[in-house]
């Protein structure tokens, strides 16, 4: 009898089978001696659609609602129908005798499996694969120590409760928000507390109040240079709201005939080490990846898997720990020999060559839930075989992998305290000692300290002559806007934005990840901006008008993080076998009743703010002008139409003026680029001036270049002189 093993992707299927000895191609999948692989596209069944359960609901109508099947029913995606039916038939194959899950080792990856077989029928053995990367070496062992189906029972069951209740909720607000305010509205347990979060932070920015503030600098006069000291009150403050009182002081410096001196009080030094940071989640990924190269959350998961799954050169990306496991201990070095090519030869070649410290920070078993931190698996690397992208994404990584294995850097700070005319001044400064883990970064732009003022040497009793005071002014700042970055660190810990004080919720929160998961974060702030309910100003992030009545009408419920902090907590109990997945959904089917009818009796407005004078070719109604992530669009206000034209989209074309991204306008013969500097220019004559530019070049050429590159650097040198030499005799 053979084992036929189900993976999420193909390229991860093609990879198993590949160590398994499976080469002969079979109708959705490879056939081996002892194996049979076959893959499905992410998810190829899902929970069907309400029409699926009766014809009625194919037609939206407030009084359908609520639709609480007693029986949730399952479909194919249309779109992967071939290959559920190349699965569903080697599942039913007699010479398969069990079935071994290779789906991506989370919850969400045991309920692409689990659908699978369940609309199948399959009811045959089954074992799991959980492993956090694909490389072969990984694939044997986790083939080697396969687990029992049956552990995996109870994560299986909070998926599918995971997704019954989103249907359920989802859905039928979704529904009811539509039809009782004819207008194209969705809502969710993730998406609406993350846009709510949004809005309120736009409502501090527009309510706040700018208060001016002032301090005093001394700046003194060394035989080392400049010195500057800074004010400091009797509480330690060293500003003040109140400007009479900063001048009077100043009044009374600049009274006494004759110059100022500043006495030495105090010379304080300490030493500080700081720890590199921790190894990469997910999530900080994205946050770094946004806030140095302008990626979207969605977009450095896309290459955080071509990295995992394409290159092998990365553990699996959709991970909430920062930490390692003990048993990966012992790969450390081998992952060190595989990354440590060209800019990380040096560094790593240091950590090769030595012992691992006793203690390793990093290392925590108790951290580490499904899969630990995202760190270089010990394959082989081809830099030259990566896109710019791809080469960003790996280089963050490295370095933070290599970095947490440097020691601590060294620091002596110096403080020191000084008085003129009765009043007390202060200056920081920071000697460096040891780089330790900074060496790592050390030729990394933006990662770059703060600069700290360079002291003179002082000693206490030290008398320094004042040569100017002069009085600063600053203003408080309003929060900053959302950007993704800062979006994904609030959807990470939402606890800030509870409405209710209530330790139980904001600990579960702080449990269970937050608004979202690792996985889905980034597919929730795409469909925030697919809806039209987000817009992006440069890359701020900010609600539309569509946004912010929405929040007026949805129930307030779903307005709040409270929510999803109290089913995540639930669904981890029944994950952990300590509830009931029948008690959990019969709660759902309530409530979900309860927003249905909340909806029905509300009293609010929808009014679409953006209608065009531009009808629809397809059903005459008006048109509503959106922003969209990348562009501008004309989408119809009737949503059973579904019509839209994109007006002009941001291209990756730079203004040779001022070398902002410029916007494309039009089709065909017609379309032109527009930069908000002014500067207008046809495609046509755009694409003209990159030919003369030498902008035709392509991502294949540089590849290739770079590739060819490598070569002649990794090639002897002084070949001809050698050749030359190789017969001589003495």
């Amino acid at each position: 009898m053979k084992a036929l093993v189900l993976a999420e992707k193909p390229s991860v299927g093609k990879d198993i089978a590949r160590v398994l000895h499976c080469g002969r191609s079979v109708a959705g999948g490879l056939e081996g001696d002892n194996y049979i692989v076959t893959w499905a596209f992410g998810h190829l069944v899902e929970l069907a659609a309400p029409e699926e359960y009766d014809d009625k609901y194919k037609d939206w109508k407030l009084e359908d609602l609520p639709m609480l099947p007693e029986q949730m029913k399952l479909e194919v995606i249309r779109q992967t129908g071939r290959q559920y039916h190349a699965v569903r038939e080697l599942l039913k194959r007699k010479d398969v005798g069990q079935v071994i899950i290779a789906t991506d080792a989370g919850r969400e990856g045991e309920l692409v499996a689990r659908l699978i077989l369940l609309k199948s029928g399959c009811r045959k053995p089954l074992k799991r694969l959980w492993i956090s990367s694909v490389t072969d070496k990984a694939i044997k062992e986790g083939f080697q120590h396969l687990k029992e189906g049956s552990a995996y029972e109870n994560l299986y069951q909070a998926a599918m409760s995971r997704a019954e209740a989103d249907w359920l909720v989802g859905i039928n607000a979704t529904r009811a928000l539509t039809c009782k305010y004819n207008a194209q509205l969705s809502c969710g347990r993730v998406q609406t507390p993350t846009l709510a979060m949004i809005a309120a932070r736009e409502d501090k920015i527009r309510s706040f109040q700018p208060q001016a503030f002032y301090g005093i600098q001394a700046v003194c006069h060394t035989t080392e240079g400049n010195l500057t000291l800074t004010w400091q009150s009797q509480d330690g403050k060293t500003s003040s709201f109140q400007e009479e009182k900063i001048k009077e002081i100043v009044g009374q410096l600049e009274a006494g005939k004759g110059p100022n001196w500043a006495v030495i009080t105090e010379v304080k030094k300490s030493r500080q080490s700081v720890s590199a940071p921790a190894l990469y989640d997910l999530t900080e990924l994205q946050r770094d990846a946004n806030g140095r190269f302008q990626y979207s959350a969605k977009q450095t998961l896309n290459i955080m898997q071509r990295l995992y799954e394409n290159h092998k050169v990365l553990t699996y990306p959709r991970t909430d720990s920062r930490y390692l496991t003990k048993d990966i201990v012992g790969t450390l070095k081998e992952r060190l020999r595989a990354c440590s090519i060209g800019p990380y030869k040096v560094l790593g070649g240091k950590l090769i060559a030595r012992p691992l410290p006793e203690r390793l920070a990093f290392v925590n078993d108790a951290k580490v839930s499904d899969h630990h931190a995202i760190i270089p698996t010990e394959q082989y690397v081809d830099l030259a075989a990566m896109s710019v992208e791809e080469r960003r994404i790996y280089d963050l990584v490295v370095r933070r992998f290599l970095a947490v294995m440097y020691p601590a850097a060294k620091y002596e700070n110096v403080t020191v305290k000084a008085e003129i005319a009765g009043q007390v001044f202060t200056a920081k400064g920071r000697i460096m000692e040891d780089m330790g883990w900074k060496i790592v970064y050390e030729d990394k732009e933006g990662d770059e300290e703060e600069p700290v003022q360079k002291l003179p040497p002082l000693e206490k009793g030290q008398r320094v002559p004042v040569v100017q005071i002069r009085v600063t002014k600053g203003q408080t700042k309003p929060p900053a806007a959302f950007t993704e970055a800062t979006l994904l660190s609030a959807m990470e810990n939402p606890v800030p934005f509870l409405q209710e004080n209530n330790p139980k919720e904001a600990a579960i929160l702080k449990k269970t990840g937050g608004l979202g998961t690792v996985a889905t974060r980034a597919d929730i702030i795409e469909k925030l901006f697919s809806s039209f309910l987000i817009e992006k100003r440069g890359n701020e992030i900010h609600t539309t008008a569509k946004a912010r009545q929405l929040l007026k009408l949805v129930p307030e419920d779903l307005r709040k993080p409270e929510l999803t902090a109290d089913w995540e907590g639930k669904l981890s109990e029944i994950a952990d076998g300590k509830r009931k997945r029948a008690v959990f959904m019969d709660e759902i089917r309530g409530y979900a009743k309860d927003i249905v009818e909340e909806i029905k009796g509300g009293t609010g407005q929808f009014r679409h703010d953006n209608l065009t004078n531009k009808k629809c070719p397809h059903c005459g109604k008006r048109l509503l002008a959106v922003n969209g992530k990348n562009a501008k669009l004309l989408v119809c206000q009737d949503r059973q139409c579904g019509y839209r034209e994109t007006v002009s989209r941001t291209s990756n074309a730079r203004c040779p003026v001022c070398h902002k991204k410029m916007e494309l306008m039009g089709k065909g013969e017609d379309a032109m680029f527009l930069c908000s500097c002014g500067h207008r220019e046809k495609l046509s004559k755009f694409k003209e001036r990159r030919e003369k530019e030498g902008g035709g070049v392509t991502k294949k050429d540089v590849a290739r270049y770079m590739k060819q590159q490598q070569k002649e650097a990794e090639a002897p040198v002084n070949t001809a002189f050698a050749d030359a030499l190789k017969n001589w005799k003495k």
